[in-house]
């Protein structure tokens, strides 16, 4: 277990809440009860940020300037606080954090709500973000890496604002190119080792779907960056910004020929989206021995029975930490009686024990 107990005061409705969790955890109650505000308090004691909004002021109590969040994960102790002008404070064990980073490869997190769809139907930076979290969690060396790309592109976005000549920027493409190719080869390293975790857990999902999954890495596989990136500069100066290089990379899932947002049913990408999430926690695991929390906002959007029973079974394999907020916890009641759960009923706010759990 990783998460074994949490603090949230001032969030949203939630004003002064203490709980303690077990493996398999189910949080249910009317809608604008506050129950998916608990899983946005894990996920910001996770990464530092919410996955409902970018602004403070609206995940902060509407009476107060600030919200602080404690949890005890693995006998480590993390507090959090969020002040309205956006200023964070982390601590763990005690100690000041320096960098977010060192939250993030605290408490790996997978989050699956009703909007995770945009993971397949969306633009290609969602997908980046899910190949680089994979990689942030199975190589020490990619952040550092990772923010020199980030760093070079926007050095040499500025130039091509301000129409510099290509001899200025070829400089900086040098030591782009350095960084981006080894950016591409972690991701690369990464894709080819969890694509035999991933193609399992589809078959168990979708048996009767061909689901592919390639990786495209920003620029033509065939062509060299450096002479890309001098032969695109004139493109390049014309629309301000870069356009090949990492930033540019995308993964790439199909059904035959065609993009599987255009193939599959909405039940279907869900399920979809669930196998790539669980696959990336399942091959973290046993990579690096790092367990995965999972999210999963309104489980029952979109699966009906079988398909929830079938999700919840995998989940449950993973051995993972689960936390599944519903409407009403019958919906769940069949797929989750095997399993020992502990129940949480949200109304307006406040959070009680089921005394019908099953421990």
């Amino acid at each position: 277990m990783l998460l074994q107990q949490l603090s949230i005061q001032r969030l949203r409705n939630l004003s002064d809440v203490k709980l303690e969790f077990s493996q398999l955890n189910i949080i249910y109650g009317d809608n604008g009860s506050g129950k998916t505000s608990v899983l946005e308090a894990i996920h910001y004691l996770a990464l530092g940020r919410s996955f409902r909004t970018h602004l403070a002021s609206r995940v902060i109590h509407y009476d107060h300037d600030e919200f602080l969040l404690w949890g005890k994960v693995n006998d480590h102790s993390i507090g959090l606080q969020r002040f309205r002008n956006g200023d964070v404070t982390i601590k763990i064990d005690g100690v000041k954090a320096k960098k977010l980073t060192e939250l993030l490869d605290f408490l790996p997190l997978q989050l699956i709500t009703p909007e995770s769809f945009s993971l397949l139907t969306g633009g290609p930076q969602q997908r980046r973000q899910f190949v680089d979290w994979g990689v942030f969690h199975h190589d020490a060396n990619f952040f550092a890496i990772w923010n020199k790309c980030k760093r070079l592109l926007k050095q040499r976005n500025s130039l091509l604002k301000r129409k510099a000549s290509y001899k200025e920027i070829s400089y900086w493409d040098r030591e782009l190119v350095t960084y981006a190719e080894q950016l591409s080869e972690l991701r690369n390293r990464y894709i080819n080792s969890f694509n035999p975790v991933l193609k399992g857990i589809i078959e168990r999902f979708l048996p009767d779907t061909d689901v592919t999954v390639g990786y495209s890495q920003g620029w033509d596989k065939k062509s060299d960056l450096t002479q890309l990136l001098e032969k695109n500069y004139p493109r390049d100066l014309a629309l301000g910004y870069t356009t090949a290089g990492p930033h540019k990379a995308d993964l790439k899932l199909r059904c035959g020929t065609v993009p599987v947002a255009d193939a599959l049913s909405r039940g279907q990408l869900k399920l979809l989206v669930c196998a790539l999430r669980i696959a990336q926690g399942v091959h973290l695991h046993s990579q690096v021995g790092k367990q995965t929390i999972y999210l999963v906002d309104d489980l029952s959007s979109e699966l009906d029975g079988q398909k929830r029973e079938v999700l919840i079974d995998q989940l449950v394999e993973t051995g993972a930490q689960l936390f599944l907020s519903v409407i009403d916890a019958s919906q769940i009641k069949h797929q989750t009686s095997k399993y020992q759960c502990r129940l949480f009923h949200v109304k307006q706010g406040v959070i009680t024990r089921d005394i019908t759990e099953r421990e």
